[in-house]
């Protein structure tokens, strides 16, 4: 069994166009909380070093590094995780990766919510609410529509 751990970027500023929009100084805090906790995981034990991916969007890219920052790993860039795209092709990448390390991908809305939805209640239309840098860690044997179960769901107000 593995785990996906689905994350939105941090609060972002508006702009033009949306490709470049970067996060805001409580965005960056955001990120950096996120990704202390994380760590905290690590060097407990309870979560292994995770393999991250991001949007290539500026502010899933920023979220992304300081995630990588504080787990001292690298990060690689997936085009197909962008606001709009299909959470289907998301699944289908899931399926084709290998047993083993954790995977984190950071994205945005509607997609982490549309790809919770479907990994977990079988329907996109099923999506889960993100507030920012939120992650939903989930757990399955199939990266398959409807095969995964939600392990646990943190947003940075939950922490300290």
């Amino acid at each position: 069994m593995s785990d996906v751990l689905i994350m939105r970027h941090g609060e972002a500023a508006p702009g033009y166009p949306d490709q470049a929009r970067r996060l805001t100084r409580h965005g960056e805090l955001e990120a950096e909380k996120m990704g202390r906790w994380l760590a905290e995981r690590l060097a407990s034990g309870e979560l292994c070093m995770p393999r991250i991916y991001a949007s290539p969007y500026a502010r899933a890219q920023q979220t992304a590094q300081r995630l990588c920052a504080a787990l001292e790993t690298s990060l690689e860039t997936l085009d197909f995780i962008t606001p709009d795209d299909a959470p289907g092709a998301v699944s289908d990448w899931l399926l084709e990766q290998p047993e083993g390390a954790p995977i984190i991908l950071v994205s945005h809305m509607p997609l982490v919510g549309e790809l919770a939805g479907l990994l977990v209640e079988g329907s996109p239309a099923q999506g889960v609410g993100f507030p920012t840098a939120a992650i939903a860690e989930l757990e399955a044997e199939v990266w398959a529509a409807g095969c995964a179960q939600l392990k646990r769901f943190t947003q940075p107000s939950q922490l300290l």
